[in-house]
């Protein structure tokens, strides 16, 4: 294929995500918010599988066999914590109005703007060699479908490609002011992306374990013939269990902690419960993509192992050697959909996270800032997110051809996965540990990261020549127990596992010493009750506020008006009169406290910060005033929850009392009935004795044979009256629990004639001919 022909077909096909992009926003505003489709959401989430997963893993799996799947295995067994984990984030994200995870780590750790920028600078470094990769896999598939060598330079198709996402970030990533406001085209075509590069995956494997093999069966016998592919079964070579280990570990927290990840996944989301669908659809998604991905390994080895095709590049070059042209330009856009995707989502949340946590707060440092800027100071911070937007793709360029070059994509991913786990411990421990405190988040990451930098940056700067070869062979200054790829000789763990076990290690051992040893600021201890106590906060109590005095209406409005306008503020500012009546020059403390949170999604929390405590008045807190604060707080919880427990005792047991009562009136009358049918019962027998000892008073001349047969059923009846008597005693003990039930036979022809010799008289009184058969 020609590469003008392909150009076209990639413009075209961008051309394409734009309309759908603009047509799914403008229809968000006419219906004044972003989509509720759960479905939406978790097809987003697929932004995870870039050209790491769709070009890479069919690479891994040459040389690690089925050790590719711990990257995917890691999120998929850690998908039951999201709603325990990530729910937790995004409400505190909502409640607080954060952008980006290192605004969320800033925040949590007293709004610190110092830790804001060094987690900033964290992300960008470690994305930088991601974003390469795209790039790289874009002019590899560009020179495999036209066979033309990858170009440098100005003649370099991919740069121009590269420059043509980063317009479309632009365009669709910069547009609004405030951060935390959904993206709803651009999550509509990242969906669409994701289903476009997962059916192109499933295309190509259908065909090769189809079209050039005779289904599953064959390809897998053939593999299984080949001794060199017969281990791929297994753990690769030089691979452990240990391996396995870490690499599921560092997959876990990469999907939430990777800048697009928490984009999609926090940032966007525009329901919790949305997390109920992507919980399950989410792993469906990255089984499906990885379901071809061991036959076309085998397929590749099998069928172009002479060749000299990179294994990175099996998944387009298969089709393409065997005549399937339009196959492999699917492919191929399959193939740019995932990495067209992962850089517009990555580039738009590291260019809030560098303008809100960088330029923001060096801005609103400046003298009379407001003077110089006034109005445009909205404008500004857009035009810093786009000129951020190309600085990134630029410097990811530049990396593309010096080092990325070197190795392969999932190597270089890997990289960019270490980076963000060092954030793991900082937050984890902040939404589940209240002692978690500036110095432990700060010494944790600081340790953390030089490890991360020395196992895993260092390696890579050895091809390039800026680091001497024999630091990987002998150490630097010839000390081998600090080889970056073995450090202090753990030598059985290869050297991505080796980073992330001693990385990881230093960074959470740093984390709670720093909080352990270390004590907290009023606002320190404020933030820690609002992220770990964030599920038993009302959001009406989630403006917990440390003013204790009341801002001036005019400066607060100064603050507000360039980043709002006149219409949106003055809103803030009548809602506060009509709340509290107040129409002093001053507004109240949970106002101050809303128009911090509005900053916050424009300019993060560390400049938002500062632009309140400009203008607040503030009079702070000491740190024995606020826990106590925080503890009547928390005792007004407590009572609450207590006082709702004993509400729900309450009609618990009203609702048993009237069902006891229920009981009770079934009782009464199950009682009457039972006492109407003893009485009836009773008097049967009375009746009989009082007939026959009349008659037998009467008629003195009786003879002895009827005077014997009457009293022997006088007897009888007697008996029979005795035993109706203590059959009621009998059931009085057996319902109070006194005496056992029992049981015995009886000739029912007994209980007739008995029966029938009783009623004798009365049925002959009325005239009744009384008849015994057999």
């Amino acid at each position: 294929m020609s590469s003008p022909a392909l150009i076209v077909y990639s413009v075209l096909y961008l051309a394409l995500l734009f309309i759908i992009a603009e047509w799914a926003e403008q229809r968000s505003l006419l219906r004044h918010g972003p989509s509720r489709n759960p479905y939406l959401y978790a097809l987003s989430l697929a932004v995870f599988c870039t050209t790491w997963t769709f070009y890479g893993s069919v690479g891994r799996a040459v040389t690690e066999g089925v050790g590719f799947l711990a990257t995917f295995i890691g999120p998929t067994l850690c998908a039951p914590l999201w709603w325990v984990v990530i729910r937790k984030v995004i409400r505190i994200c909502k409640e607080q109005g954060i952008t980006s995870i290192a605004d969320f780590i800033s925040a949590r750790y007293g709004k610190s703007r110092g830790l804001g920028v060094f987690v900033t600078g964290l992300c960008v470094v470690g994305m930088i060699p991601y974003i390469s990769i795209q790039i790289k896999a874009i002019s590899t598939s560009f020179s495999v479908l036209t066979d033309e060598p990858i170009r440098t330079g100005f003649s370099d198709q991919s740069l121009y490609i590269t420059l043509l996402l980063a317009l479309f970030a632009m365009l669709f990533g910069t547009r609004k002011l405030v951060a935390t406001e959904q993206h709803a085209g651009l999550m509509t075509a990242i969906a669409v992306e994701s289903i476009v590069k997962l059916v192109a995956f499933l295309a190509v494997g259908i065909f090769v374990v189809f079209g050039l093999f005779n289904g599953p069966g064959d390809l897998f016998g053939r593999a299984l013939a080949r001794p060199d592919l017969r281990s791929q079964f297994t753990f690769g070579p030089g691979h452990t269990a240990g391996d396995w280990f870490w690499s599921c570990l560092l997959s876990m927290p990469a999907i939430l902690l990777l800048p697009r990840q928490f984009q999609v996944f926090v940032v966007e989301n525009a329901d919790e419960r949305h997390l109920e669908k992507a919980v399950w659809l989410f792993p469906l998604y990255l089984l499906l993509i990885n379901l071809f991905v061991l036959p076309l390994a085998f397929g590749g080895k099998l069928l172009l192992g002479h060749l000299p095709f990179d294994a990175d590049s099996y998944v387009l070059t298969l089709p393409l050697y065997f005549g399937q042209k339009w196959l492999a330009l699917f492919v191929y856009l399959g193939g740019f959909s995932a990495a067209t995707g992962m850089i517009i989502v990555e580039t738009i949340a590291l260019s809030v996270m560098i303008s809100n946590n960088v330029v923001m707060p060096l801005l609103v440092g400046l003298p009379r800032w407001q003077e110089r800027f006034g109005a445009s100071v909205g404008v500004f911070v857009k035009s810093s997110r786009r000129l951020a937007i190309v600085v990134l793709l630029l410097l990811a360029y530049v990396y593309y051809h010096t080092v990325s070059q070197h190795y392969s994509l999932v190597s270089v991913g890997l990289i960019s996965f270490a980076a963000v786990l060092q954030f793991a411990p900082a937050l984890v421990g902040g939404i589940f540990w209240r002692h978690g405190s500036l110095a432990g988040a700060r010494l944790g990451l600081v340790l953390g990261t030089f490890i991360w930098a020395y196992t895993l940056v260092v390696p890579t700067l050895v091809p390039v020549g800026i680091i001497p070869a024999d630091w990987l062979t002998e150490g630097p200054f010839g000390i081998s127990f600090l080889r970056p790829t073995n450090l202090l000789g753990l030598s059985q763990l290869s050297p991505v596992s080796n980073a992330v076990f001693w990385s990881l290690l230093v960074n959470t051992g740093g984390y709670l010493a720093g909080s352990l040893y270390s004590t907290q600021t009023a606002l320190g201890h404020n933030q820690a009750v609002l992220f770990v106590d964030a599920f038993d906060i009302r959001p009406d109590q989630n403006r917990a506020t440390l003013w204790r005095n009341e801002a001036v209406r005019s400066d607060l409005r100064g603050v507000l008006m360039p980043f709002f306008g006149e219409a949106q503020t003055e809103q803030v500012l009548r809602a506060d009169q009509a709340k509290t009546g107040n129409r002093s020059v001053y507004v109240s403390a949970e106002t101050v406290a809303r128009a911090e949170k509005m900053l916050t999604g424009a300019i993060g929390s560390a400049s938002s910060r500062m632009l309140i405590g400009s203008v607040a008045q503030e009079e702070r807190l000491t740190v024995s005033e606020l826990v106590r604060v925080l503890k009547d707080s928390q005792t007004l919880l407590e009572t609450n929850k207590a006082l709702q427990q004993q509400s729900d005792e309450l009609q618990i047991l009203t609702r048993q009392l009237q069902e006891a009562n229920t009981a009770l009136t079934q009782a009464y009358a199950q009682k009457d009935d039972f006492l109407g049918t003893v009485t009836h019962e009773i008097r049967t027998p009375i009746t009989s004795i009082r007939a026959l000892t009349e008659i037998l008073f009467d008629n003195t001349n009786l003879d002895a044979d009827t005077r014997q047969r009457f009293l022997g059923t006088i007897i009888r009846e007697s008996e029979r009256l005795t035993r109706l008597i203590n059959q009621v005693l009998d059931l009085e003990r057996m319902e109070s629990g006194r005496g056992p039930l029992m049981f015995e036979s009886v000739l029912l022809n007994v209980v007739v004639r008995e029966t029938a010799e009783t009623l004798l008289q009365v049925s002959h009184e009325k005239q009744i001919t009384l008849e015994l058969i057999g």
